[in-house]
């Protein structure tokens, strides 16, 4: 073969189409202008979908979690409601238990000395039986803590609830003792305070017993008139000036000045203010009934700094 035929049969090799070329171009001019154009929003859309698909999938897991412990906490809460319940059972069947074991032994006891038998129970002493109205009820467990921590005895025989409760509330008004009953004002206190009409003090301090109790009870009076006034004229003010710094100043010193005369006020109530303190305030509250508040304030730098 010459030369001129080998490049011929090379020249036609190279011409004829490869397999790949085929399959593209039998391949439909739509797909291959979808495939080439797709798009950036639908791009977009099937990504967000599968976002949601997904957020979805997320949300109904943590729900199905949360339900399932949910129900595992509740079916705990009925387990634990029924321990307590049984402890509570068992706990009241030992001690009628003990109650009615107690019972038999003094009835043996009684039989033995020849004493009367025990008198049945009343009705009305049973337990559970309701009690008086307004008469304030204590858990038994409670009861029986307090009793033994008051070095009494926890049960008496035959000794109801009812009765119990009673026993304690003697004893504990017993070791307390009558208490004084406090006023309602600025600052409460026991002592006894009188009508305005009678808060006018006197220009020197009484020397008797009788008349400085008297003389404290109108300096309390006339310090609780004040204080009330003086907190009522506070409230009656506009919001915004309640607000303003000058406003929570002026509140802020009512609540101080209220605040320095608690121990004054138990002074009053002991009766054991000095002739030293006593005097002056006699003095102030003296010129301030009569208007004189310049001399009000003279005697008050005098005992507050002195006269240095």
């Amino acid at each position: 073969m010459d030369f001129a035929s080998l490049m011929s049969a090379e020249i036609s090799k190279s011409k004829a189409p490869t397999p790949s070329t085929t399959n593209s171009s039998s391949a439909s001019p739509n797909q291959t202008q979808t495939n080439k154009y797709l798009k950036r929003a639908e791009i977009e859309a099937a990504r967000l979908s599968a976002y949601a698909a997904d957020q979805e999938a997320s949300r109904a897991a943590r729900e199905a979690k949360l339900a399932q412990k949910r129900k595992l906490e509740d079916e705990e809460a009925d387990r634990k409601k029924e321990r307590e319940e049984k402890k509570r059972r068992l706990a009241e069947e030992s001690r009628k238990r003990g109650e009615e074991e107690e019972e038999r032994k003094e009835r043996a006891r009684r039989k033995r000395l020849g004493l009367p038998d025990l008198p049945p129970k009343i009705d009305g002493e049973k337990e559970g039986t309701p009690l008086a109205e307004g008469e304030e009820d204590v858990e038994d467990e409670a009861l029986v803590t307090r009793l033994r921590e008051m070095g009494e005895p926890v049960r008496l025989f035959g000794e109801s609830h009812r009765g119990r409760l009673r026993r304690w509330k003697r004893l504990v008004k017993a070791v307390e003792g009558p208490m004084d009953k406090l006023s309602d004002g600025p600052i409460p206190t026991t002592l006894d305070l009188v009508l305005e009409a009678e808060m006018k003090v006197p220009a020197t301090v009484p020397k008797d017993q009788e008349g400085r109790k008297f003389l404290f009870r109108q300096l309390a009076s006339y310090f609780t008139m004040v204080l009330k006034e003086w907190e009522i004229a506070l409230g009656r003010r506009d919001e915004t000036v309640k607000m303003s710094f000058q406003g929570k100043q002026a509140y802020g010193a009512m609540v101080q000045s209220r605040e320095n005369l608690r121990p004054l006020f138990k002074k009053f109530e002991k009766g054991e203010l000095e002739d030293g303190i006593l005097e002056p305030v006699v003095e102030i509250v003296k010129a301030m009934q009569e208007r004189r508040y310049v001399d009000a304030n003279d005697g008050y730098l005098r005992v507050s700094i002195g006269k240095a």
